[in-house]
């Protein structure tokens, strides 16, 4: 039996949700040549953006919420964000020497716009599933904390990242939050094929 729709956006967004939480670190500690890191950057930012519509799908099934819509639309463009980020990055390190601080500068906004992006995006899903009964508070009060955690450590040193200035990189916690949200959005395949069956 074919499953529904819904379920099918699910699967997908956690197998994307999957990729992105094992291309992030390697493109964080991985020593990889130019072409490999900038294909992980170019894949990174889709698969968090459909990650995100695939946990929206997840938190829709037991409520339609505003919260968890403006949580997927907002991951959906830091995805974007973060991919043009990356390749900023890259082009501008392998074609410009000495780099232009103009050009850094390019780079220094767009990685905090893609923070910003997914701290909103956090604290959307993390208020979304605060009532949900696949999620509850842990991951509602984790996820506001974390999100607004994102928000305030990027723009206190702007345009310096937190860790150049000294301050914490709270990007890979965000990273581990959605990685046992997708962990717990596989855990509720059962619950959403269940819930979405016609009542007899």
């Amino acid at each position: 039996m074919t499953d529904p729709v819904e379920i099918r956006w699910i699967k997908i967004g956690i197998g994307a949700g999957v990729c992105a939480s094992a291309l992030y670190p390697a493109l964080l500690f991985a020593p990889l040549p130019l072409r490999a890191t900038a294909a992980l950057g170019a894949f990174l930012g889709p698969a968090i953006g459909i990650g995100s519509l695939g946990l929206y799908r997840v938190l829709q099934i037991h409520a339609r919420s505003v919260s968890s819509a403006l949580g997927a639309i907002h991951n959906v463009f830091a995805g974007a964000l973060f991919t043009a980020m990356v390749l900023v990055q890259l082009a501008v390190r392998q074609n410009a020497s000495p780099r232009p601080e103009g050009i850094v500068g390019v780079w220094l906004g767009l990685d905090v716009a893609w923070d910003i992006y997914i701290g909103l995006g956090t604290i959307f899903f993390g208020y979304a599933m605060l009532h949900h009964p696949r999620f509850r508070w842990p991951f509602a009060v984790s996820g506001l904390a974390l999100g607004l955690l994102v928000i305030v450590l990027n723009l206190l040193p702007f345009p310096l990242p937190p860790a150049e200035a000294g301050s914490v990189d709270v990007g890979p916690l965000v990273g581990l939050w959605y990685l046992a949200a997708t962990i717990q959005a596989w855990r509720s395949l059962t619950w959403a094929r269940q819930s979405l069956r016609p009542a007899a």
